[in-house]
């Protein structure tokens, strides 16, 4: 029997912020993962948009110094409608870092660097065991602990066990939380490219048809400046982009981009992930939390998928640190329910407002296309709104 403060079931990045967060607050963790200890930095080829809300969740866990130096910053978002009869802008909202409490967005940082920092971070921390090539084959919750069992053989009793074992939870599914999940026939194709004129750290968003065209700054690449491309596209049309040669690609996406960063050249492998958001009917059971992508997944738009995840870790962290304090148990029913009283109505109010922009982005007719210009044109030019557009942006 194996008997821990707090039990990690998943150890991308979300789970591995998690057990750096809760270990920096003393509490004594076991993270478990089903990748191999030797995977290095992973095939992931996506990129996360740290914004201040997550990052202060990271300098906490005494992470961000190591995360900050590999990616680049995000001083400015752009949003452009090229929704008329011809691909050419007609409406550019720039949504400037200065006007937030903070001076800038965040920081853009590749997945597999950030996991690295993680990775390095866990490993000098003595109150973190981290158990590759395991797996949560069990679990019970009972009013005085949650007991685990794990694919190895062994039983672990825990005061708090955290889902963060991504959309497809096994510990959801033990815990008999049931969820809804929908897809948009749409996928998202993922690659870096490089390009003549420079970024000026400002993260370009287009809409056309289909979903967003997004480029999100990146440090350069062989002396020439480069962003991460995030294309949202039907998913019979990001396969055949994804098939494309080297040069076929990079020709279609300058042309898409309206050669606003000069010639595009594709300067990575590239992938494809199917589009889906899904929220849960609730996010706790006896003795269990939900976070991340076991909590809720979204289309990759206004970066807010990882950082609605430090959100999570940020709440049980704090609610845990006052339980931890008054002596009281951290694992709790009523804390629990103090976690999903606060984040539940944020999740299903954030996950519901991506889809209707996610569905705003992928409007065909011309008269959809422009009453999403008339909203385009309402937020960049009445100051209320336009505040309100980068509060939220922030995930405030």
């Amino acid at each position: 029997m194996i008997e821990t403060d707090i039990l990690i079931a998943g150890g991308g990045i979300a789970g591995m912020s998690a057990a750096a967060r809760f270990a920096a607050d003393g509490h004594r963790i076991m993270i478990v993962d089903p990748a191999p200890a030797d995977i290095g930095e992973g095939t992931d080829l996506r990129t996360t948009a740290f914004l201040q809300p997550g990052i202060e969740t990271l300098k906490k866990a005494g992470v961000w110094d190591a995360i900050k130096p590999t990616g680049a910053e995000l001083r400015v978002m752009r949003i452009v409608d090229a929704g008329g009869n011809e691909l050419a802008p007609r409406e550019t909202a720039d949504f400037d870092g200065a006007e937030t409490t903070q001076g800038f967005f965040g920081w853009n940082v590749s997945n597999k660097a950030a996991r690295v920092s993680l990775m390095a971070k866990l490993e000098t921390l003595p109150n973190v065991d981290f158990r590759f090539s395991t797996t949560v084959t069990g679990f019970t919750g009972t009013a005085r602990y949650g007991e685990a069992t794990l694919s190895g053989g062994e039983t672990v009793r825990a005061k708090l066990v955290v889902a963060a074992d991504g959309r497809n939870s096994s510990l959801r599914e033990f815990a008999g939380i049931k969820h809804r999940r929908w897809a948009y026939d749409q996928s998202a194709l993922v690659f870096v490219v490089t390009h003549d004129k420079p970024h000026d750290n400002i993260s370009t968003e287009i809409h056309r048809t289909g979903g967003p065209l997004t480029l999100v700054p990146m440090p350069d690449l062989d002396g020439k400046p480069c962003s991460s491309v995030v294309w949202m596209t039907p998913a019979d049309r990001a396969q055949q982009l994804y098939n494309m040669d080297d040069a076929t690609l990079s020709a279609e996406i300058t042309h898409d981009t309206m050669s606003m960063f000069g010639p595009l050249t594709v300067a990575s492998p590239r992938a494809v992930w199917p589009m889906i958001s899904q929220v849960p009917s609730r996010l706790i059971s006896a003795r269990l939390a939900l976070v991340a992508e076991a909590a809720h997944v979204v289309p990759p738009i206004g970066a807010q998928g990882l950082n609605m995840s430090l959100h999570d870790i940020e709440t049980l962290a704090e609610l845990m640190a006052k339980a931890k304090l008054k002596g009281d148990d951290i694992g709790a029913t009523t804390l629990l329910k103090s976690y999903e009283r606060r984040q539940l109505p944020k999740t299903l109010a954030r996950v519901g407002g991506i889809d209707l922009l996610n569905r705003a982005s992928m409007f065909e007719p011309k008269t959809l296309r422009d009453l999403r210009y008339v909203g385009l044109s309402a937020l960049n030019r009445i100051g209320p709104l336009r505040k309100l557009a980068i509060k939220v942006g922030v995930g405030k």
